[in-house]
């Protein structure tokens, strides 16, 4: 063997040990029980609260990290397109806005705890999202989805309140009248077209029974789209149902229009199940201020003492306590009728912050874990099939070349999967699909090369000179259909997403590969064994 030779083997050795060594984290990862699997996806180390918990999450997130991931269609989960509407927003609010969104819907997922989430940004204002393992259709729409709009409002006086309460009765009895005078004699549905819809145990703060919260919900859009009615309060729904002499009711509570302080001042937020003394081991969540925000909140609890403050969550009140003396420590808290699913959810969209613009659910899929466990078996299936049907033909028809050109394919396909781990790639349904091209384009290069030697060898030449002469001239021939290939799949690359961006990705890598171990490797197996042999013949 020429000292040449020996270079190929020592870098083909090379080759698989590195090969072997990348893909065993995968090996290890794919071989565990499902139940410790699942464990090994949703570790986050962040989460420990011992050092042994820590240690063990850690080295389950770099398990999970070094093993080739399986998309949506393998894994199960959920497909989220989601568009961000900017239309009320500035030229220069809007062009940051999407970017903005992305970054907080990152943060919401990762601290909610799904494995290798996907977010991909798609045109100008489009956003894709794709949660592996996660089935809960609803609960993962409510994270991804909620503004968060924190705000911290005064709750009017009675006085303020039943003012407003008279001129909105006043607005809508005019609109009732058609501008006729009013009649003392009318009856109150028609005087107070509004307030008699109330059950009013407090103006500040009114109860409305189920079936009139449309009704009332009605005329208060009415009031907001009118610019002719100007107030300098709002009126504003509990977040929560109540009950009413065994009857669904929601409170409606007259509040500031304007905040006087935002969730942007939110440093830290936690659900805790001790924040209701009235409901003990109901879940809330408490939550810790800016410095900035601290100093701000003191002032307004110390400047409104006695006066109720609400805490606003998108447009709908959390709740709103009694302020009894100034909290000068910047922390609080909001309690109500939370499950431990929505505490922990509230905790974390007041952590990430809120969104800068809203955002529509455009298209939504859920794929079942034992549909992707289904897609799984069929694909290794394929693939399986596809390969034995290659080794035996090549084995047939080439004989011993044939069992050469096995050994490149087998290293290329070990190349392959490789690369994709330590690329942390995905691997998908289409992904498959790629091997299963490769493997193809892997037995066309070998076809070419061995009816090149077999061409030669019928010209009388030697095994040494046909060997050479036919990788010699089968080589460009290679090298173009290489190259078209590659071509194809950087556009599909380039122009597709998702599944065909899997599929591209997967051919690429394998076609690369595919150059180093059908032409390089098969032909050091060639030299060495023609040269060492002194062969003669050669059986193909």
């Amino acid at each position: 063997m020429t000292r040449s030779d020996q270079w190929k083997l020592y870098l083909t050795i090379a080759f698989v040990l590195a090969s072997v060594w990348t893909l065993w984290p995968t090996f290890q990862f794919y071989s565990l029980p499902p139940k410790v699997r699942q464990e090994v996806l949703q570790a986050r180390p962040n989460m420990a609260t011992t050092e042994a918990e820590r240690l063990k999450l850690e080295k389950y997130a770099k398990l999970r990290e070094k093993a080739i991931r399986l998309g949506l269609d393998l894994q199960g989960g959920m497909y989220l397109l989601l568009e961000v509407d900017t239309s009320k927003l500035g030229p220069a609010e809007a062009k940051n806005a999407v970017d903005q969104v992305m970054q907080i819907i990152r943060n919401r997922i990762d601290q909610f705890g799904v494995a290798e989430p996907s977010i991909q940004k798609q045109g100008t204002s489009r956003i894709l999202v794709q949660l592996p393992g996660l089935l809960d259709q609803e609960r993962a729409k409510a994270l991804i989805g909620q503004t968060a709009l924190l705000e911290f409002k005064l709750v009017k006086t009675e006085e303020e309140s039943k003012a407003l309460y008279d001129r909105i009765d006043a607005y809508f009895a005019r609109k009732l009248r058609g501008g006729a005078l009013p009649d003392s004699a009318a009856p109150d549905s028609l005087l107070h077209p509004f307030s008699s819809r109330l059950l009013t145990t407090s103006h500040a703060e009114a109860t409305v029974l189920s079936e009139n919260v449309p009704i009332v919900d009605s005329m208060i859009r009415q009031l907001q789209a009118d610019s002719t009615f100007v107030s300098d309060s709002r009126l504003a729904w509990d977040a929560h149902d109540t009950d009413v002499a065994g009857r669904t009711a929601r409170a409606l509570y007259v509040v500031g229009r304007d905040p006087l302080m935002k969730g942007s001042e939110v440093a830290s937020a936690q659900m805790r199940m001790d924040l209701d003394a009235a409901r003990p081991g109901a879940p809330g969540v408490s939550f810790n201020l800016t410095s900035r925000g601290g100093a701000l909140f003191g002032d307004i609890t110390g400047s409104n003492v006695g006066r109720r403050l609400a805490i606003v969550l998108d447009g709908k009140i959390q709740s709103a306590p009694n302020i009894q003396e100034k909290i000068p420590r910047g922390q609080g808290s909001i309690t109500g009728s939370f499950s431990e699913e929505e505490a922990q959810n509230l905790a974390i969209v007041l952590r990430s912050g809120a969104l800068p613009a809203p955002v529509n659910v455009v298209e939504e899929r859920t794929v079942g874990p034992s549909l992707g466990q289904d897609s799984i078996e069929k694909g290794l299936r394929a693939a399986a099939l596809a390969a034995l049907l290659v080794v035996l033909f090549m084995i047939v028809y080439y004989k011993m070349s044939g069992v050469v050109a096995v050994v490149a394919l087998f290293l290329n396909i070990l190349g392959l999967l490789a690369c994709m781990a330590g690329f942390h790639a995905t691997l998908t349904l289409p992904g498959i699909a790629g091997v299963v091209l490769t493997i193809g384009m892997a037995v066309d290069t070998n076809v070419l090369i061995f009816e090149r030697i077999r061409e030669e060898l019928r010209n009388r030449r030697t095994v040494l000179a046909a060997i050479e002469t036919g990788y010699a001239r089968a080589y460009r021939t290679i090298i173009d259909a290489h190259v078209t290939t590659l071509l194809s799949s950087f556009a599909l690359m380039w122009f597709g997403t998702g599944p065909i961006r899997g599929f591209a990705i997967t051919l690429s890598i394998g076609l690369l590969i595919n150059l180093v171990t059908a032409v390089g490797i098969s032909k050091m197996i060639f030299d060495a064994w023609s040269v060492r042999r002194k062969l003669s013949s050669i059986s193909i």
